[in-house]
């Protein structure tokens, strides 16, 4: 059977990398077929590509703003004509059911149209002087060559997240993806190249975190790293980039909160979103439930009913509702947390298991009896395994959803206002949810996390434009003398 060959993308041309070297991307619903194979990069290869960057930088950085903006937008469209065809193939190489890899390919067409948009804005501010005759403003800057570095489970959507808000503020990108997803990420690169894309603007290099991301993160001569990924590569490039502006989007251990007073339906339909969509292979999945004591047992039977109905198969089926994991090691760290939960104590109401099937599938899972020091309720898993942990009111509920090391997103079920604004109040999250799941971000939003969840920075909306710009603070003093701020004040 034939196996197509791919390339890297470096100042406008599909080529080899100086490796020689190719690696395959598989079908983890079938993980006999090989959907292609791609250069394996090297240091030399990320050399080439942020020398194409830096040629390409002051041309497009002195391009009009809403001039990047058509071309972006017409990427936009060009992911529009191609969503059901780039849909499918985002199931086929990491598995999500295909109404979700429909999902991220409209979140990558929505980055798009909203960044395309802020090439009319770009707004600064302006501000009164302390002195007469003296004009003070604000302005975004382009902070220069950009290292994107993307994960695997959001093969659009997050590179979109990335790349179309560095481009719109002038920069020029090196952008290495998930060697989960390279062919998303190809893909991604032909429309911004058919798009009209100049050469050099844009740079794909595929290849291994340890050679070509790495290399990325060192490099001189790139000024920005945005990176979404795991807390310990995170933790790695912060101390490896030297004086770089760093963006890290890394792990979530969220919870759903479900007080006695809840909707109990609606509640039920967030659990089984946060928890077992994208095979629970999101940063915002809702891997634990925290329930009142009171509807404990109700909800867990109710629970237990609707996990039993999710059909677990090939995401390009409509049926199913689970697709299957990324690999065989997201396969088999899944296998050996129900080890560890059960070693703790913890209690499987149903799931635990790999699946009779071909590819990487494992049953939706669900754990009772879980306390707030099980490690199971502590770490990512990254699988489709949820905790339920009791509790006896609201303000226990808080200290257990906050009593782990990360902050990205959370929700509360409750009819109660007070018990809502209160939630908002005093969880520790970058993102509250209230009567509903801990996924739904959108575009024109900030989206990122607190604690160990990242560094404070912010994708999407007017933070993203914030992330990947610099803020540049203008003074213009029309009185014809020299004034002194602060001195000649009276």
């Amino acid at each position: 059977m034939f196996t197509p060959k791919y390339k890297l993308y470096i100042d406008g041309k599909w080529v080899n990398s100086n490796s020689g070297k190719t690696f395959p991307s598989l079908n983890p619903a079938k993980p006999k077929q090989i959907l292609g194979k791609f250069q394996k990069g090297n240091e030399v290869d990320v050399e080439k590509a942020v020398e194409a960057a830096e040629k390409a930088f002051d041309s497009w950085s002195n391009t009009p703003a809403p001039k990047r903006g058509l071309i972006i937008l017409k990427a936009a469209e060009l992911l529009k004509k191609n969503k059901e065809k780039l849909a499918k193939l985002m199931t086929r190489e990491m598995g999500k059911v295909i109404a979700e890899a429909r999902g991220d390919v409209q979140e990558a067409i929505d980055m798009a149209e909203y960044m395309a948009g802020e090439g009319r804005r770009l707004f600064g501010h302006t501000t009164p002087s302390e002195l007469k005759d003296k004009f003070c403003m604000t302005m975004r800057m382009p902070v220069g060559v950009y290292g994107l570095i993307t994960p695997w489970n959001f093969p659009l959507a997050i590179p979109a997240w990335k790349i179309f808000p560095a481009l719109i503020c002038g920069n020029t990108v090196v952008f290495k993806p998930s060697s989960d997803t390279p062919l998303c990420a190809t893909k991604m690169v032909e429309i911004l190249e058919k798009a009209g894309l100049p050469k050099g603007v844009v740079n794909l290099v595929t290849g291994p975190g340890g050679s070509v991301g790495m290399s990325i993160v060192r490099h001189g001569k790139i000024r920005g790293i945005s990176f979404t990924g795991s807390k310990t590569t995170g933790e790695m490039i912060v101390k490896e980039a030297g004086l770089k502006k760093v963006g890290l989007e890394l792990g979530g251990k969220n919870a759903i909160i479900v007080m006695d007073d809840a909707n109990l339906n609606l509640a039920l339909d967030g659990v089984i979103w946060g928890g077992y969509g994208t095979t629970g292979q999101r940063c915002t999945a809702a891997s634990r439930v925290i329930v009142h004591e009171k509807i404990k047992e109700k909800f867990e039977i109710k629970l237990v009913h609707r996990i039993k109905r999710l059909r677990l198969g090939n995401g390009l089926n409509p049926k199913t509702d689970v697709g299957p994991l990324v690999n065989k090691a997201a396969q088999e760290k899944s296998m050996n947390y129900i080890g560890i939960g059960l070693r703790e104590g913890a209690r499987i109401l149903i799931g635990g298991k790999i699946p009779k099937m071909k590819g990487f599938f494992f049953e939706p899972t669900l754990f009772t009896n879980c306390t707030i020091d099980m490690r199971v309720a502590q770490e990512e898993i990254f699988g489709p395994i949820v905790s339920v942990i009791p509790v006896k009111d609201f303000d226990e509920a808080i200290d257990v959803m906050n009593s782990v090391e990360y902050g990205l997103s959370s929700a509360i079920y409750t009819e109660d206002i007070r018990k809502a604004f209160l939630a908002i109040q005093h969880i520790e999250a970058g993102l509250t949810y209230v009567n509903s799941s801990t996924i739904g971000s959108e575009v024109h939003l900030p989206f990122g996390g607190v604690k160990h969840t990242g560094n404070g920075t912010r994708e999407g909306g007017i933070e993203g434009i914030n992330e990947f710009s610099e803020t540049k603070t203008v003074y213009v003093d029309y009185s014809g003398k020299l004034q002194k701020a602060q001195i000649d004040i009276e």
